[in-house]
C-alpha cells in the first residue's frame, strides 16, 4: 500500500494553510474545502475536545453534507477561525440554501482545535476569523506540505515540534483513501527505544546512531506536555453513507493509536472527521462482485478495505507530520535530535 500521497489526491478536496510565527505568534489554521454533496461524519475520543458543529454530523442529524472542515490552533478561542471559512464560502454562494436568492446560504463548517496558547510568547495571539479567511482563500488541489504549517504551526508532540501530515493510497478497485492529521500529542510518534517512528511514513529513515537514540530517548522521557490533542480528516472517493463516514472516522482512530502512544487521555481532544465524495459506488452498480460473491457482501468487503486504508493513511500522516517538521522557535524537531536517521537525504 503506497502512502506517499496527499489528501488532495481525493478529487475535489482542497487544502489551505494560514500561519503566523514571530513577534509573540506561533499558531495557524488549516481549511479543508470539500466538493459539493460531500458526506461527513466524526468521531471524538479524547477527554478534552474543542469542537464545533460535530452534533450536526451525527448519523441521526438531518443534514448529510459539510462544505468545509476547519482545523486550527488557539484552543477554544481558535474556533472563531471557522467563521472566517464560513465567510469565504458565503461570499461565493456556497452553503446550505435557506432562501431564494443565490447568496442566502449557510455554509456548514465543522471544526476542531489544538491547544497551542502562549507557545509564541503571547497568550492572546491566536487564530481568529482572519486566519480562517486566509486559509480558505489559499486552498488548492495541489499537494499540501507536511510539517509545521497551518494548524500545526504551534503544535508540540511529546516535546518535539509537531505539525500537519498527510498521506493517501489507491485501492485495487480505484478508490482513493487519504488522511490529514494535525499532531499536537502528549504521546510520542517516536519509539524511544529505536529512535524511529512507531509507524512508517513517506520518508525512508535510517537506523539512528546510538548517540542519537540516546538523545531522543532522554528528550522524550523528560517531556511532559500538559494539554495536547491530535485532530484530522480521513477522506475517500468511495460512496459512503453518513453512518459509514462516522465508522470511517472511528476506525481512523485505530491508525492514530498505532502511530502515537499513548492516546485518548483525559486531556487529549482527539477528533477525526470522515469524508466521502461519493465518486465510486461500492454497491451492485459498481459490479465489484468476485467469484460469484453476492453484491451486498462484496460491498461490505470493499467498505472494510476503505476503513482499514483510512487507519493506515492516518497513521502515516501522523508520522509525516513529525518526520517532516522543521523547528520554528519552540520545541526541537525530531530531525534536530536524530540527524543520523535522515543521513543521505537531500
Amino acid at each position: 500500500m503506497g502512502l506517499t500521497g496527499c489528501i488532495t489526491d481525493v478529487p475535489g478536496v482542497r487544502v489551505g494553510h494560514a500561519q503566523r510565527v514571530g513577534r509573540g505568534w506561533r499558531t495557524g489554521t488549516t481549511a479543508i474545502l470539500l466538493p459539493p454533496d460531500a458526506v461527513c461524519g466524526v468521531e471524538v475520543r479524547g477527554g478534552g475536545p474543542g469542537t464545533r458543529e460535530t452534533d450536526l454530523l451525527h448519523p441521526t442529524a438531518t443534514l448529510q453534507t459539510a462544505h468545509a472542515i476547519c482545523l486550527t490552533g488557539g484552543s477554544a478561542y481558535g474556533l472563531a477561525a471557522a467563521g472566517g471559512v464560513m465567510a469565504h464560502l458565503e461570499a461565493r454562494g456556497i452553503g446550505f440554501k435557506v432562501g431564494p436568492e443565490p447568496g442566502e446560504v449557510v455554509p456548514i463548517v465543522p471544526a476542531a482545535v489544538i491547544f497551542d496558547l502562549g507557545r509564541g510568547g503571547t497568550f492572546g495571539n491566536r487564530p481568529d476569523e482572519a486566519f480562517g479567511r486566509r486559509a480558505a482563500a489559499a486552498a488548492r488541489a495541489t499537494p499540501s506540505p507536511n510539517g509545521a504549517v497551518g494548524a500545526g504551526t504551534g503544535a508540540v508532540s511529546r516535546g518535539l515540534q509537531g505539525g500537519v501530515g498527510t498521506a493517501s493510497t489507491v485501492l485495487p478497485n480505484g478508490v482513493v483513501v487519504a488522511a490529514l492529521a494535525v499532531v499536537n500529542s502528549a504521546g510520542s510518534v517516536i519509539d524511544p527505544q529505536t529512535g524511529l517512528p512507531w509507524m512508517p511514513g513517506s520518508l525512508v529513515l535510517r537506523r539512528p546512531s546510538a548517540a542519537d537514540r540516546a538523545a531522543v530517548r532522554d528528550h522524550l522521557s523528560a517531556a511532559t506536555p500538559p494539554l495536547n490533542t491530535t485532530i484530522g480528516v480521513v477522506a475517500t472517493t468511495a460512496a459512503l453513507s453518513k453512518a459509514e463516514c462516522t465508522r470511517f472516522a472511528a476506525v481512523a482512530h485505530d491508525g492514530l493509536a498505532r502511530a502515537i502512544r499513548p492516546v485518548h487521555s483525559m486531556l487529549d481532544g482527539d477528533s477525526i472527521f470522515g469524508v466521502s465524495t461519493g465518486r465510486d459506488d461500492l454497491g451492485p452498480a459498481a459490479d465489484l462482485s468476485v467469484d460469484g460473491e453476492p453484491p451486498a457482501r462484496t460491498r461490505i468487503r470493499w467498505t472494510n478495505a476503505v476503513l482499514e486504508a483510512g487507519a493506515e493513511c492516518f497513521a502515516a500522516a501522523c508520522t509525516n507530520a513529525i518526520s517532516h517538521a522543521v523547528a520554528n522557535g519552540g520545541a526541537p524537531a525530531y530531525r534536530d535530535l536524530c540527524p543520523s536517521a535522515f543521513a543521505g537525504m537531500v
